[in-house]
């Protein structure tokens, strides 16, 4: 199949109808028509019943559809990326984020890249790591931010910032508390805990065992943004990375720098195969700057 068949099959079968496939296309319908009768006759096979004035994908084009659609997809992404290599240095450039990462550090920069590269182009999505990884081996992402390296051999990482994992505790309970640090062997009994496979948060778990305690979590969030946020709500205390904490709303929590210190990787991600482009690189930049800035004294106040 030629690139036009395959355009004005993909066409066809999504509209569902010739005319709808015309108009798709900004082409007539007798040439929709005749690109088909192309397509067929090289093929060797039909591809539509024609009833009633109707064309009904048969069998085979249904089956044919799955691979077309996936490489309809791949033509898409194509005509994107060349329209963005026109662009030079404001290309579009796809980063990918974890859920906590994008509502903290990557909002920050994204205000900063707006204002300093006019005309330029993101696309953002949030995945958790496992799908970050995916989504760079796919080609899906030009880069990713994760809080932990995943070590995996298609895959460069860079460290952009650490900083250090924080408790937030609520405003009513921040009188009963100490001033300053506040330490693993301190924290309540009962915690909004984070996820079961949550790498911070066994972290956390690991370090108030080595103490004898074990601490209950009636609330479990799956996120560290919910997780803040339920804190925030009053509902208990929780420990959650830098960048989240500094996020935080100072008037309803307190963020308690924890001790001992837990530090926690602010980790770029990008496929082997993929060196970054010029455009992503000032991309980096800007990331590095918000991140630093969030872990500014400001960002991680300390007391009750």
């Amino acid at each position: 199949m030629r690139l036009r068949h395959i355009e004005v099959f993909h066409a066809v079968m999504t509209a569902g109808t010739v005319s709808g496939a015309a108009q798709v296309l900004h082409i007539s319908q007798p040439a929709v028509t005749k690109v088909l009768q192309h397509a067929e006759a090289q093929l060797g096979i039909s591809l539509f019943e024609r009833t009633k004035g109707r064309f009904v994908p048969t069998p085979e084009a249904q089956r044919l559809f799955v691979e077309v659609d996936r490489l309809h997809g791949d033509l898409i992404a194509i005509r994107r990326l060349a329209a963005s290599l026109r662009g030079g240095p404001t290309q579009a450039v796809r980063l990918a984020a974890t859920p906590a990462l994008g509502m903290t550090v990557v909002q920050r920069a994204v205000v900063h890249w707006h204002q300093a590269v006019p005309g330029g182009h993101i696309a953002l999505a949030t995945q958790h790591t496992r799908e970050l990884v995916n989504a760079l081996l796919l080609g899906e992402a030009d880069l990713a931010l994760s809080l932990q390296d995943p070590r995996h051999p298609g895959i460069l990482s860079e460290v952009l910032a650490t900083g250090p994992m924080a408790a937030l505790v609520p405003i009513k309970l921040a009188a009963a508390r100490l001033s300053g640090p506040l330490h693993v062997k301190d924290l309540p009994p009962e915690l909004i805990g984070l996820a079961a496979d949550d790498p911070l948060g066994n972290r956390v778990l690991a370090e108030c065992e080595a103490l004898g305690r074990t601490p209950q979590m009636r609330i479990t969030a799956q996120t560290y943004p919910l997780a803040r946020a339920l804190a925030e709500a009053g509902l208990g205390v929780t420990v959650v990375d830098p960048f989240t904490a500094a996020a935080a709303d100072r008037q309803r929590v307190r963020v308690r720098a924890l001790q001992p210190e837990l530090p926690v990787n602010l980790v770029l991600l990008w496929a082997q195969s993929s060196p970054l482009s010029q455009g992503a690189r000032r991309l980096v930049k800007v990331l590095r700057d918000a991140a630093e800035a969030s872990l500014q004294p400001q960002g991680q106040e300390v007391g009750a």
